[in-house]
């Protein structure tokens, strides 16, 4: 897909943010995010799919970055598939910026740019019986977006229960 400009948006915290297409030097910003969520979702930082996943992201221009300023990243964000079936691969807020509705923005920004309906959106996250699907508030995020609950999907690298959520695009 094109590039398209970043979108600014002012969030509750007063944090203006700006959504951009991720650069090859946005890379180490990417595994700075992954090495706070590592106890969550098991290693990447220093997994080699995660880095080419994320490289592979980036050219395609299918990586996205919340930022504020000067600050490292806020958050990041990669997408993918095809109508009518869209994937949230990856989506990680940074922990200061969490609460702040930097996913929200990320999550609106991707599907503004990538989805074409009709379709739907799914994403992989925790099982309900997973320690992080309390403690992240990932399960409770999606729902705020509209997302259900729907089928049980492979456990997760650390061994954890996983539960694919999905939400219907007109």
């Amino acid at each position: 897909m094109a590039a398209r400009r970043g979108r600014r948006r002012v969030c509750e915290a007063a944090l203006v943010i700006t959504t951009r297409n991720a650069r090859e030097q946005d890379f180490p910003g990417f595994l700075e995010l992954a090495a706070q969520v590592e106890h969550w979702f098991g290693a990447m930082v220093a997994e080699p799919g995660f880095h080419r996943a994320v490289r592979e992201h980036i050219r395609r221009s299918s990586a996205l970055v919340a930022v504020s300023g000067q600050s490292p990243l806020l958050g990041g964000l990669l997408f993918g598939g095809q109508a009518p079936t869209y994937h949230v691969d990856w989506l990680v807020v940074s922990a200061q910026a969490r609460g702040s509705g930097v996913g929200r923005v990320l999550m609106a920004d991707a599907e503004r740019r990538f989805v074409r309906g009709p379709g739907s959106v799914e994403v992989i996250t925790f099982g309900a019986d997973h320690p992080g699907a309390v403690t992240s508030g990932a399960r409770v995020f999606y729902e705020r977006l509209g997302f259900s609950p729907a089928e049980a999907a492979d456990p997760g690298p650390e061994g954890g229960s996983r539960q694919v959520y999905r939400r219907a695009i007109g």
